[in-house]
């Protein structure tokens, strides 16, 4: 159920048509060592939030007044930096005992509501449905590090697509009449990659995973406006037939986005070879996202316990990560792949006492505490070890 913190947030997106959506990283709370101050802002939607531009060689300041979600209000600043080697805006000043800003809030989501370009409301979420929720409710995908939404635009962190892919996404559509199935997002996602960038297969799992989620969610997207935009279209007959429709565009939403990575992770491990099946049922009653070697391996009493593998597949894993250990009970160490990008220390420490092995792409490394004991390990490096393991070859990573 959407909290209350959570429903404010969307309540003033929608009502102010944008909003920025942002992990709190461990540089926005000063666990990297760099001294920074403040909460990063993304250069690339800087017209959301500043009159100044990202001019080189400047530094510049701009003075906000934010409404927090516990009613405390901040006269803070705006800063681009943009002498020296830095080339960055930041939020800056809160004054003392600011409680949203703490070691604890490491991967919780910032959410920035631009009221006027002098006034913002500011939410911080720190629960998996909340994160969830507010994404689905806005239509933002934050993949990485932010996301933005923007009435009318779809708001992507990196550059869009390039001609080959718009074009297959394109063709795509002119073959569908209603919405397909995950699957068949995802398959064509694989194959506009895999036909418009030649050296699609030869890159690494981690860069490879990232693209894929992105280009299936803006396919997702370009599909959802083609259809949903004949229902908008549509006089409805009543509240009820008009929040019928609502509820299913929103119930789309969340169910889209866990399967496709889970989708695309079957693709990465298929590619490399290794054995597993997906959501087999174990145990009677469990089906793991991931099981290596797979359900007949399991069923084999012969086989060492340390040669099978539950990996757990979840876009975010704040709270989700305790699913995991009740699946596959005879395996003592667990694996659970996240595009989450950032985890607080108590709860990775939490991870590391209970045997959890963080799979997450590379890129998203320098977002995580150190000194917390959790193994964390690429996309990459896991698919090596399990290779090497089935080949016979010694590991070090499982």
């Amino acid at each position: 159920m959407i909290s209350p913190n959570c429903e404010r947030a969307v309540e003033d997106a929608l009502r102010t048509g944008s909003a920025i959506l942002k992990f709190i990283s461990a540089n926005d709370v000063d666990l990297t060592g760099g001294h920074q101050y403040g909460y990063y802002l993304p250069k690339a939607v800087w017209e959301m939030f500043t009159p100044q531009p990202p001019t080189k060689g400047q530094l510049t300041k701009h003075p906000v007044r934010i409404t927090w979600q516990d009613g405390r209000i901040t006269d803070s600043v705006i800063t681009w930096y943009g002498d020296k080697s830095r080339s960055e805006y930041r939020l800056t000043r809160f004054g003392k005992d600011f409680p949203f800003r703490t070691f604890d809030n490491l991967g919780d989501m910032l959410v920035l509501v631009p009221v006027t370009i002098d006034e913002f409301r500011a939410y911080v979420l720190d629960t998996d449905e909340d994160i969830e929720d507010i994404q689905v409710a806005l239509g933002v995908e934050v993949v990485e590090q932010w996301g933005a939404y923007q009435r009318g635009k779809i708001a992507v962190e990196e550059e869009t697509p390039d001609e080959c892919i718009d074009r297959q996404f394109r063709a795509f559509l002119h073959e569908i009449e209603d919405f397909p199935g995950t699957s068949a997002f995802s398959k064509a996602a694989i194959a506009a990659y895999e036909q418009c960038m030649k050296n699609f297969a030869a890159l690494p799992a981690d860069e490879r995973l990232v693209k894929l989620i992105e280009g299936e969610y803006r396919l997702f997207r370009m599909v959802e406006r083609l259809i949903c935009q004949k229902q908008i279209q549509t006089t409805f007959k009543d509240v009820d037939d008009f929040l019928s429709v609502a509820q299913s565009v929103i119930n789309r939403r969340k169910s889209r986005a866990g399967r496709a990575l889970e989708n695309h992770v079957a693709y990465l491990f298929n590619s490399a070879g290794l054995k597993f099946d997906a959501r087999a049922r174990i145990d009677g009653k469990v089906e793991p996202d991931i099981l290596i070697p797979g359900k007949i391996a399991d069923e084999d009493p012969n086989l060492p316990t340390d040669k099978l593998h539950i990996v757990g597949v979840k876009t975010t894993c704040k709270d989700r990560w305790r699913q995991v250990l009740n699946e596959g009970k005879k395996v003592p160490n667990k694996h659970i792949l996240t595009m989450q990008p950032g985890i607080s220390a108590n709860q990775l420490k939490e991870m590391h006492e209970a045997n959890i092995t963080l799979i997450v792409p590379k890129a998203i490394h320098k977002e995580y505490p150190k000194d917390t004991g959790i193994n964390l390990i690429t996309v990459d490096q896991f698919i090596a070890d399990v290779r090497g393991e089935q080949n016979g070859q010694k590991v070090g990573l499982l």
